[in-house]
Formats: C-alpha cells, structure tokens, sequence
C-alpha cells in the first residue's frame, strides 16, 4: 500500500526571514490525518533567510535532525556545543531530560535551505549528546547510503528509535531497488529532482508512504535527491 503526500498540501508558516513546509502537523498547523509517520512525528523542510534564524527554545525527549540541502545553519546549544552545518553534512541532536539551542544562517547574503527531522525515542530521559558528522557519497554501484541508524549499527549518526535513514542519490535515467524487512514502513522524502516510487511519479518536496511492500523500487526522471526512513 503507497500513499503519496504531494507538496502543495503539506502546512506552510512564512514568517519572512523563514519560509516553512510542514509534512506533519506542527505549532499552529494541524492536520488529523497527517500527525506523522510510526516514530516520524516533524519533517519540516525550512528556508531560513540571510541572518535569520530561531532564538534559543527548549526540547527534550526527542532525536532532532538537521539535514542541509543548501547554505549553512548555525549551531548552539547550552552543552557547549557550537558548530556550523554545511551540505554534505548531518547533524542529530538527542534533547533527552531537556536541552536549549539555537539555530541560525550565518551568512549575511545567501539562504539557507535544510530538512529539520523529529523523531520520537525509543527510551525518555535520555542524557541529552550531539553529533555531526559528513555525509559519504555514494559508493560506486549503490544509490543509497544510511546516514543514521538505531544505535549507530548500519552506520551514520546514532538514532535512539528502529529507524534506518539513508540518502538515495540518483542520475537521470538510473534506477535502484530497495527490498526492506517484512512489517517495515517506509517513509520517501523527496529533496531534488523527479522520483517515481513503485510507478509513481514524486518531484521535489512530494513524499511517498509504504507500507506492506516487499520491493521498491526507484527511478530517476532527472538527478534526484531523497530521504528514505526505513521505520520499525
């Protein structure tokens, strides 16, 4: 069974210096039909213009992830924690029993442009960690690679919940087959490019929810970039 969640129905929010699309409901949007995904409760896929940025807010009891599609985002967090994320690179952030943190576009002319990710933990009352870590490119004859997973086990940054996160990255005209574990849900984000899931046809910021299906299969109608969430 597939469901498509196509772009223009996804919440928006623009605040001016942020430009915001909510996959999920979130703050002031709400949608019953859409409150998430299993363990996928926010995809927010946020533009955040020059200077702009959230102040320092509270989080706890949740896996946050940042995934940068341009520009960069700014770092900071009552842990000491201080860093600049650019594309390439992803960064998860365990709140746990509670943390505060800022996130910011240093850049005085260029936007930013980033998938802010929430998913919910297996275990509350986490202490809360950081980390941040480069994305590999894809090795030579796969399209996928997994930049998070439970406990760090198939690699990428440690996710804290039944959850694989891979990147597909696909040229024009290519095509890949990902054939997850029986009971599994599968979630399709879709950052660049045209996608089609299974013969149906996604493009940038459509997504696509699985579920049942022994085999998926993925093909490039031009270069593509998506988030695939293998969830238990």
């Amino acid at each position: 069974m597939m469901q498509i969640r196509k772009s223009q129905e996804r919440g928006a929010a623009d605040l001016g210096w942020l430009d915001s699309k909510h996959t999920f409901s979130f703050a002031e949007y709400h949608d019953p039909n859409h409150m998430g995904f299993g363990p996928l409760r926010v995809i927010n896929e946020d533009r955040i213009a020059a200077t702009g940025g959230f102040p320092t807010h509270p989080h706890r009891d949740m896996e946050i992830i940042s995934y940068v599609l341009e520009g960069q985002l700014e770092h900071k967090d009552n842990m000491g924690t201080g860093s600049i994320i650019r594309r390439g690179e992803i960064q998860k952030m365990s709140a746990g029993t509670g943390i505060q943190h800022s996130e910011f576009n240093p850049s005085g002319d260029q936007g930013n442009h980033f998938f802010q990710i929430w998913i919910l933990p297996d275990t509350q009352g986490l202490e809360p960690s950081y980390e941040q870590q480069d994305v590999p490119d894809v090795e030579v004859g796969g399209a996928m690679t997994c930049i998070g997973s439970k406990a760090g086990a198939k690699g990428g940054v440690t996710i804290h919940q039944d959850v694989d996160l891979y990147v597909l990255r696909l040229n024009e005209g290519a095509a890949e087959t990902f054939e997850p574990a029986p009971d599994r849900h599968i979630w399709v984000q879709v950052a660049f490019g045209t996608l089609s899931v299974n013969g149906e046809t996604l493009s940038a910021g459509d997504a696509a929810a699985l579920e049942g299906e022994a085999s998926v299969l993925f093909e490039a109608g031009e270069d593509t970039e998506a988030l695939v969430f293998d969830l238990g």
